[in-house]
């Protein structure tokens, strides 16, 4: 099976992804684990450390300003599973207004990022990177509150790394995500229903949970 947008979108409705072993596999396989990680829109931990980061600034938020940057930058890496084809299909797809980055800049150097596509109600995260500090925390801090502002239900973040679980991330079953993820396809979200919010003392207000 060829990777296209269209299929690549099915998959993601149907609840699987697609996945290489490496940056110069070409092969490509599709992944439906047991074990699905999710990070709860109303649970994530802004931790001390995050927190006075998020309060002292410097930095600019942004929404689809460089997604080529992003998915280069994720997929930059010794141990990736981002492979050419998956870069080509998630670029048409950002260019299809399905794909979306979450950056963070200091100036114009971007340290930190995300990326995943949105499907109704559903944001399915891909990966993300870091070249400062607190570069990836500050975009899911932004991201997750962007989500729940304009009507997520479900992010997605397809495994639970210790990373993200200190974050607030868990573990759901298969039976569990599936049950999440028909509900979420029933209605709509839309990401550009509001502006991303520059001010990170309004997320913080907002994310109140802090570990």
């Amino acid at each position: 099976m060829s990777l296209t947008p269209e299929v690549v979108l099915h998959a993601y409705a149907s609840g699987v992804f697609p996945m290489s072993e490496g940056r110069d596999d070409p092969e490509i396989f599709w992944v439906d684990p047991r074990e699905r990680g999710i990070i709860p829109l109303d649970g994530f931990h802004i931790s001390r450390s995050l927190a006075r980061q998020m309060k002292k600034g410097g930095y600019t938020p942004a929404l689809n300003h460089d997604f080529a940057a992003v998915i280069t930058a994720c997929a930059d890496r010794e141990d990736t599973w981002i492979n050419a084809d998956i870069e080509q299909v998630f670029t048409a797809l950002h260019h299809a207004g399905f794909a979306h980055s979450f950056e963070i800049w200091q100036g114009d150097r971007l340290i930190g990022g995300t990326y995943g596509i949105a499907l109704g109600r559903a944001f399915f995260g891909e990966s993300m990177f870091s070249r400062a500090t607190g570069g990836s925390k500050l975009a899911l801090a932004h991201l997750v509150d962007h989500l729940a502002r304009t009507g997520f239900t479900l992010f997605d973040t397809q495994f639970l790394t210790p990373h993200l679980a200190s974050l607030g991330g868990m573990e759901v079953s298969r039976a569990t995500y599936r049950a999440a993820l028909r509900e979420a396809l029933s209605d709509k979200a839309d990401l550009f229903s509001v502006a991303l919010e520059q001010d990170p003392h309004c997320v913080l207000q907002r994310v109140t949970q802090t570990s």
